[in-house]
């Protein structure tokens, strides 16, 4: 871009906070290495929406002076303005990865962060992210599942996710924290308290037989919980790993398929994500049809990334046993005030996953 040698007003759109002042950008552009000589000269607003929890701004930017290879667009992330204060943490969990995670991963698996910030005072945030719009997008429309290539595409890339955090020795140290069996037990409390009141709210629309099982698992989760508190082939979990968090590369384009939303990352068994993505998304055709398919995919990818001493048959145990966790899902989803189209729905499907794969033995 040719410089502009004339005076320039440097304005922020009153509708946008002030991380996105251009001085404020040029500072972030120049230490993410996308921007030299020039400077941001305008941001205007060319997109924005809602999502469940989070509010998403696509920024069109202007330049002054050289700035050939820096971004034209990025995407703002801050919270939802229902959401801010009670998904307040996830807000700043998912500042944290960006910080601390994504540096330490390989390359394409994620949107880069320019800038990422949480407010403790104010508890508000925001991050300042690559805007991948013009060359990725979802797989389809949420709530239509992918296509089988897309799905084999996205579990690829969920393995190699994995498998870069598999049994890290930082896990628990610099990377997350490890939850004692104190605080598993404090979070079962919480869970049981929970699901006492959506129990009642639901009434006869929750049968006997489920009321039966959901006892069982409260009663039997110390001992579901030793999987957990092995500490043996566990990674970074997503925790919302649904297909629609998923960017995959456009037909023309030769590009990885990125990974976003990461307020509900944790150290967890892998397959927590799997049972996520196919169990609790998918109605039982579906997921019934490219379950198998999709499971020895992944379990290959690890196997080429490096992963060793993990079988087959130990993904299937571990698969199975995320599917039955999975029952608490649509309680805690109910419990933030989630609308009942999303966890009503996921109800009916992960018990239908529940009973196709036998989960109630694990009890």
């Amino acid at each position: 871009m040719a410089r502009d040698r004339g005076i320039v007003n440097f304005m922020t759109p009153p509708q946008l906070p002030d991380v996105v002042e251009p001085a404020r950008l040029t500072a972030a552009l120049r230490r993410g290495g996308v921007l030299d000589a020039g400077a941001v000269r305008e941001v205007k607003v060319l997109h924005q929406r809602d999502t469940v929890v989070s509010h998403i701004v696509r920024l069109g930017l202007r330049y002054v002076g050289e700035s050939g290879g820096a971004p034209q667009t990025l995407i703002l992330k801050t919270p939802h303005a229902d959401f801010a204060k009670t998904l307040a943490h996830g807000g700043r969990h998912e500042v944290a990865f960006y910080a601390k995670l994504a540096p330490n991963m390989p390359p394409g698996l994620v949107p880069r962060c320019f800038d990422g910030q949480f407010d403790e005072e104010n508890v508000s945030w925001h991050l300042l992210l690559e805007d991948l719009t013009d060359s990725h997008d979802v797989a389809a429309q949420w709530p239509l599942p992918p296509s089988r290539e897309q799905a084999l595409a996205i579990v690829t890339t969920l393995a190699s996710w994995h498998a870069a955090w598999w049994d890290h020795p930082s896990l628990g140290d610099t990377v997350g924290s490890w939850m004692s069996a104190d605080d598993t037990s404090r979070l079962m409390e919480t869970f049981a308290g929970h699901y006492d009141r959506f129990a009642d709210l639901l009434g006869d629309r929750l049968s006997e037989e489920r009321r039966i099982l959901y006892r069982r698992f409260i009663e039997q989760s110390d001992r579901l919980l030793e999987r957990y508190h092995s500490h043996r082939h566990l990674s970074i979990a997503h925790g919302d790993a649904h297909t629609w968090n998923f960017l995959l590369p456009r037909a023309d384009i030769a590009d990885t398929v990125r990974i976003f939303d990461f307020d509900q990352w944790r150290i967890n068994v892998p397959t927590h994500d799997l049972a996520y993505m196919m169990a609790t998304q998918w109605y039982p055709e579906r997921r019934q049809t490219l379950e198998r398919l999709l499971l020895n995919r992944y379990h290959e990818t690890l196997i080429s990334h490096g992963v060793s001493g993990y079988t087959r048959g130990a993904l299937d145990q571990d698969y199975r046993r995320s599917v039955l966790w999975h029952i608490t899902k649509p309680v805690w989803q109910w419990s933030i005030n989630l609308p009942p189209l999303i966890w009503w729905n996921n109800l009916e499907r992960i018990f239908a996953a529940v009973d196709d794969l036998g989960c109630e033995e694990l009890l």
